[in-house]
């Protein structure tokens, strides 16, 4: 499986400006700058997009985790706050940070956490990042 992404910038850093789309449409042309990704302006940055993806595929290993334990989830919150530093290198994505609320009456605290744990490890997209990845969980079991 493949997914397809581009992006389009013109002009200088600080004053050009870029659009990103997705192969599926989901992004079409959607703007972003150098003011949206180091300056708080409103829209999208590469660094959102990461955070968007990390925390949908998190969600997604986490449920088949879950399942591979027996335990149906009856809903997953999972959000990831990616952060973007300069380092001596240049800037860096040096952290991905997870918080993940689930719902699985009935199921084993245990068994929930060390789900959650081999979803963090485990999904393609914690793979990818060569950053620290953290995670706080909350369980309803």
């Amino acid at each position: 499986m493949q997914s397809k992404a581009s992006a389009v910038w013109q002009g200088g850093l600080k004053d050009g400006k870029g659009e990103i789309s997705a192969a599926s449409g989901v992004l079409s042309n959607t703007p972003y700058s150098f003011a949206t990704r180091f300056e708080g302006q409103k829209g999208t940055n590469p660094e959102e997009l990461i955070a968007a993806a990390h925390a949908g595929c998190f969600a997604m290993a986490f449920s088949a985790q879950l399942g591979e334990a027996g335990i149906t989830p009856k809903r997953i919150d999972a959000s990831a706050t990616v952060t973007l530093e300069k380092t001596d290198g240049g800037f860096a994505v040096t952290s991905s940070h997870l918080v993940v609320t689930a719902q699985a009456p009935g199921a084993d605290r245990a068994a929930v956490q060390k789900a959650a744990e081999n979803a963090k490890a485990g999904c393609p997209i914690s793979k990818l990042l060569n950053t620290t990845i953290t995670m706080e969980a909350t369980y309803q079991v």
